[in-house]
C-alpha cells in the first residue's frame, strides 16, 4: 500500500516578501511584486522588470563566512528550509536522521557565481577566480548544503527541469515517502537567475513582456493583450511528511499531497505542443495516481506564464482533460503577482495551492483585463474567491516539453 503524505511546513523567498505568509497575504490582496529592474542597469534591454527579491539577509539563517562562499540560489534555498522546518515544528525535534531527506532542485544554480567569476577571469586573470567557484555553481549544492546545514542523512538529490523543476521535485520527494525510503523531506526549487546574461537571453528569445512603463501589469496570464512573462528569482521549500508520523507528533498540516503526474511532449525544445497532449496526459496521470475523477476537481493553480502559446495550450489541455467540467473550475496564475520565478515557481505555487485548500481562498489571476477568446475559462480575474476547496491541482510545464502536476486535497482527520 501507498503511504500518505502531507506537507506540514513551508518556507520561501519571493518577490513578494522574506516568508511564505507575507507572500500568501500579497497573492491574496493582488499585490504585485514586478518592478523595474534595480541590481543593475537595465536601460539597454528591450524588457527592463523583473520579480527581484528585496531585503533578504543572509545573515539571519548563516554566519559571515557562510554567506560570502554561497550563491544566492544557495541563500534563499537554505533560508526557505529553515523556516519550513521552523514551521513544520521539526527545528527541536526533527526525527532520525537516517529517515529525512532532502530534494530541493533549481533550472540555473549558480548563475549569479557564474557571471561574476567570469567578469573576474577575463579582466584580472586565473587568480581572480573564487577557490569556491565550483561548489557554488553546483545546481545539487541546494540540496547537498541544506543536508548539512540540518543533519539529513536520507535520500539526498536535486532535479533540474527548468520551469517544471520545483513541481518535479516535490513530486519526487512525495515519491521517496511513498515508497519508505523516508519519513521527512525537504522539497522545492530556488532559483536567482536575475542577470544581465540571462535577462539578455531571455530578451533575445522574445520570451519576456516589455510593457516597461507598468511593470506591475505587466504579467497577464491568459489576457488577450499579454506579450510574454516577467523574470523573478526566489525559493520555497516544503516538509512533506509520512501521515502517521505528523499526526502522531500533533503536526498541523495544511493539506494532502495526493498524486503526481510527469510527461514529456517530445515536441521542441522551448515551444509547447500546441495540441496540448503532454500535459493534458500530465494532468491525467496526476488524477489517475490520486484516484480522483476530474469532476471532484474544484481548482487548478495554472502553470499560466503569460506567454501567447503557453496560456492557450494549457487551457486547451484542461478542456481536454475535464470536459464539460472545464467551466466549472476554477482557473487562476500567482506569476501574474510573483512573476516567472523560473525552478522555484513550482514550489512555490504548490505553497500556494495548499493554503488555497487550508484557508478556503482561491488567488486570482490580476491584470486579467481583455478576455481571449481562445482562452475561454474562468481565471478568476483581479479578485480572490472565497469557496471550500477539496481538490485541486497544480500544474509546471518547461522548456524542453517537461510536464509536472500535482494533485493536492483538503486534509481531514
Amino acid at each position: 500500500m501507498k503511504r500518505q503524505v502531507v506537507i506540514t511546513g513551508m518556507g520561501a523567498v519571493t518577490p513578494l516578501g522574506n516568508d511564505i505568509s507575507s507572500t500568501w497575504r500579497s497573492i491574496r490582496k493582488g499585490i504585485s511584486g514586478i518592478g523595474t529592474i534595480t541590481r543593475f542597469d537595465p536601460s539597454p534591454f528591450p524588457s527592463r522588470m523583473a520579480g527581484e527579491v528585496r531585503g533578504f539577509d543572509p545573515l539571519l539563517f548563516m554566519n559571515a563566512k557562510a554567506a560570502r562562499k554561497l550563491d544566492p540560489f544557495i541563500q534563499y534555498a537554505l533560508a526557505s528550509a529553515l523556516m519550513a522546518r521552523e514551521d513544520a515544528g521539526l527545528a527541536a525535534d526533527p526525527g532520525p536522521a537516517q529517515r529525512t531527506g532532502v530534494l530541493v532542485g533549481s533550472g540555473r544554480g549558480g548563475v549569479t557565481t557564474n557571471e561574476n567569476n567570469m567578469t573576474a577571469f577575463l579582466s584580472k586573470g586565473v587568480r581572480a577566480v573564487s577557490p569556491f567557484f565550483a561548489p557554488m555553481t553546483l545546481v545539487n549544492m541546494a540540496s547537498g548544503y541544506i543536508s548539512l546545514r540540518i543533519g539529513a542523512k536520507g535520500p539526498c538529490l536535486d532535479v533540474s527541469t527548468a520551469c517544471a523543476t520545483g513541481t518535479h521535485a516535490v513530486g519526487e520527494a512525495f515519491r521517496i515517502i511513498q515508497r519508505g525510503d523516508a519519513d521527512v523531506m525537504y522539497a522545492g526549487g530556488s532559483e536567482a537567475a536575475l542577470t544581465p546574461l540571462v535577462l539578455a537571453g531571455f530578451c533575445q528569445a522574445r520570451a519576456l513582456s516589455q510593457r516597461n512603463s507598468d511593470p506591475g501589469r505587466a504579467s497577464r496570464p491568459f489576457d488577450r493583450d499579454r506579450d510574454g512573462f516577467v523574470l523573478a528569482e526566489g525559493a520555497c521549500v516544503l516538509v512533506l511528511e509520512e501521515q502517521d508520523r505528523a499526526e502522531a507528533r500533533g503536526a498541523r498540516i495544511y493539506a494532502e499531497l495526493a498524486g503526481y503526474g510527469l510527461t514529456s511532449d517530445a515536441f521542441h525544445y522551448t515551444r509547447p505542443d500546441p495540441a496540448g497532449d503532454g500535459s493534458a496526459r500530465a494532468m491525467s496521470l496526476a488524477l489517475a495516481d490520486a484516484e480522483t475523477e476530474p469532476a471532484e476537481i474544484d481548482y487548478i493553480n495554472a502553470h499560466g506564464t503569460s506567454t501567447i502559446p503557453n496560456d492557450l495550450v494549457e487551457t486547451l489541455a484542461i478542456k481536454k482533460v475535464f470536459g464539460e467540467h472545464a467551466r466549472n473550475l476554477a482557473v487562476s496564475s500567482t506569476k501574474s503577482v510573483l512573476g516567472h520565478m523560473l525552478g522555484a515557481s513550482g514550489a512555490v505555487e504548490a505553497a500556494v495551492t495548499a493554503l488555497a485548500l487550508s484557508e478556503g481562498i482561491i488567488p486570482p489571476t490580476m491584470n486579467y483585463e481583455h478576455p481571449d477568446p481562445a482562452c475561454d475559462l474562468d481565471y478568476v480575474p483581479n479578485e480572490p474567491r472565497q469557496r471550500s476547496l477539496n481538490a485541486v491541482l497544480s500544474n509546471s510545464f518547461g522548456f524542453g516539453g517537461f510536464n509536472a502536476t500535482l494533485v493536492l486535497k483538503r486534509f481531514q482527520r
